[in-house]
């Protein structure tokens, strides 16, 4: 079934109106749970020959509701598209959040849903949308016996570690760099990605040359530290030592990213660079002076080479 992705500001900005079961949610990070959800969605619109969808929203709603400032996203926008179409759906419809939508009564955005899709399922792990959070599942099987759509609350059961996965669980255990709990409840290798960027090339006169990330400023970032990982620079994958953080032995003030590439001599200033995170070497500390913060990289770097060797 081939998989089409609309990026649209309104849902009357849509024209194919067929039978669609869609699941609707912020769905940050993309994690095991939704998955779970939106492939039984897929399963079952295939089966019985309708199109599947997937409407997320952005902002995230807790930034205009909450007023939640700083670092947030556990993906980019466009990596949780990519991630939702993985899933098998047809489309993914990205619909902001802002002010008119946080107004919308939840009988009117539903009939949208109907008017402009054929709605004919919905599909999430829990429903509480529209204004004042109206739009519970005993509204929606009203509204459904009146339109006719069905709603299908599927509650993820889904666990890692013995604990069940949310966005929340995902984002602490990046707050402190647990990158086994991270991937797990993701289900993959957590990533960012961006366009390497000139940084201060102190790095090159130590005998580390590193490649600086120019990251979305809205995107939740590891714990400050070291870590192993992998760069991938189109198809071709290198392992890698990765810092994040303040670089307190050299200037301690402005938070980077930043990846020494095993193996790799060539510059790659403006081309994009993704990394994906395997586990923490250790966390940031200051050091004496260069010599004992090349010492350090040094044991990091041989730490990455065995470990992902």
């Amino acid at each position: 079934m081939t998989q089409q992705l609309l990026r649209v500001n309104t849902l009357a900005d849509l024209s194919d109106r067929r039978p669609t079961y869609l699941a609707l949610g912020s769905f940050d990070g993309v994690h095991i749970g939704h998955q779970a959800i939106l492939r039984k969605m897929v399963a079952q619109a295939r089966l019985d020959g309708v199109r599947s969808a997937v409407l997320t929203f952005f902002p995230h709603p807790r930034r205009l509701l909450s007023g939640e400032e700083g670092r947030f996203y556990i993906n980019t926008l466009e990596d949780r598209a990519a991630l939702l179409a993985e899933t098998g759906v047809d489309w993914v419809i990205i619909h902001p959040f802002n002010d008119t939508v946080r107004s919308t009564r939840a009988g009117e955005f539903v009939d949208q849903l109907v008017t402009h899709l054929d709605m004919r399922q919905i599909w999430g792990g829990s429903f509480s949308f529209g204004y004042q959070r109206e739009g519970n599942l005993e509204f929606l099987r009203r509204e459904g016996a009146r339109l006719g759509f069905e709603p299908r609350l599927v509650t993820s059961l889904e666990m890692f570690d013995g604990r069940l996965v949310s966005s929340s669980r995902v984002r602490h255990a990046l707050g402190i760099g647990d990158f086994a709990e991270v991937n797990g409840c993701l289900g993959r290798m957590h990533s960012v990605y961006g366009e390497v960027v000139r940084g201060d090339q102190r790095g090159r006169t130590i005998g580390f040359p590193t490649a600086n990330l120019g990251l979305w400023d809205e995107l939740l970032l590891p714990a400050d530290g070291v870590y192993a990982a992998y760069g991938w620079l189109g198809e071709t994958r290198y392992a890698a030592a990765v810092n994040v953080g303040v670089r307190p032995t050299v200037d301690g003030r402005d938070r980077a990213v930043e990846a020494y590439l095993l193996d790799f001599d060539r510059e790659i200033y403006g081309e994009s660079l993704r990394l994906a995170f395997d586990h923490r070497i250790r966390s940031e500390k200051r050091f004496a002076g260069l010599d004992e913060l090349k010492a350090q990289i040094a044991s990091d770097v041989a730490s990455v080479r065995q470990s992902l060797s």
